[in-house]
């Protein structure tokens, strides 16, 4: 179920979320967010960090699409220094 409320930002910027809305979402102190603006619409989205198990799926699945695009570590070693200016 959504929740409405209202809010105002300040000179620096700053807006509160209503403390309704902290709740409704469990938003602690900290938390991050992606801010998107488009015409008079802004959106925050909450930033949630992967569980180890999505983690680790990810990187399974990296593995196998670098496999499959037969990618060598020596290679992915070599673009690293190549981008950081090294090579």
């Amino acid at each position: 179920m959504s929740t409405l409320a209202t809010t105002r930002m300040s000179s620096k910027g700053q807006i509160v979320i209503p403390e309704i809305v902290r709740k409704q979402l469990n938003l602690q102190a900290g938390a991050q967010f992606v801010v998107v603006g488009e015409g008079d619409v802004v959106i925050l989205k909450v930033i949630t960090s992967p569980t180890l198990d999505t983690f680790d799926a990810l990187i399974q699945r990296a593995r196998q699409q670098a496999k499959m695009a037969g990618l060598k570590r020596s290679g992915i070693e070599k673009a690293v220094e190549k981008a950081r200016g090294r090579a």
